[in-house]
């Protein structure tokens, strides 16, 4: 008798568990979704005619590109919720620069979605719906004292969506 009820309990914690699963697994599938970013050209930085600035937006200067591609289940059938965010925040520093070019310098950056004109800071997230949203960022270098001496530099801004 006692070996009956023990495999009564066992067989209900096992359906439970299994139900449970059953009812977990569906809602995990629906949630998940992807958001694709397809890096384009890259930027160009130029310098103000102070050589105290390096920027994209410099005369002569260019934006990078990049589209970003979002897909969420739930963004489509709940009207923004799980959607994603894209951000694109200025770096801490060059990636490469020549020796004294990256002392006293402070980064900013800023980004476009969607052919829109509007300037968004790089460290400010926007929600994207689903859907292909191409993208402009730019980035500015700025020397708090002294010049950029003459040479290469890189700087590299990271587009997350999240």
């Amino acid at each position: 008798m006692a070996m009956a009820r023990k495999r009564r309990r066992n067989n209900r914690a096992l359906f439970a568990m299994a139900a449970l699963a059953g009812f977990c697994l569906p809602a995990q599938a629906a949630i998940i979704g992807t958001c694709t970013i397809m890096v384009g050209a890259s930027g160009t930085m130029k310098p103000n005619p102070a050589i105290s600035v390096l920027g994209s937006k410099q005369a002569g200067g260019s934006s990078a590109s990049a589209t970003i591609v979002a897909s969420s289940l739930l963004c489509s059938l709940l009207n923004l919720l799980d959607c994603y965010s894209v951000s694109a925040p200025a770096p801490a520093a060059f990636s490469s620069a020549p020796s004294g070019g990256g002392t006293n310098v402070t980064f900013a950056s800023v980004f476009r979605l969607d052919g829109s004109g509007v300037d968004i800071n790089g460290s400010v997230p926007q929600r994207v719906v689903n859907g292909t949203h191409p993208m402009q960022v730019d980035l500015t270098a700025t020397k708090s004292s002294g010049i950029f001496p003459a040479g290469s530099y890189q700087g590299t801004v990271t587009v997350r969506c999240e």
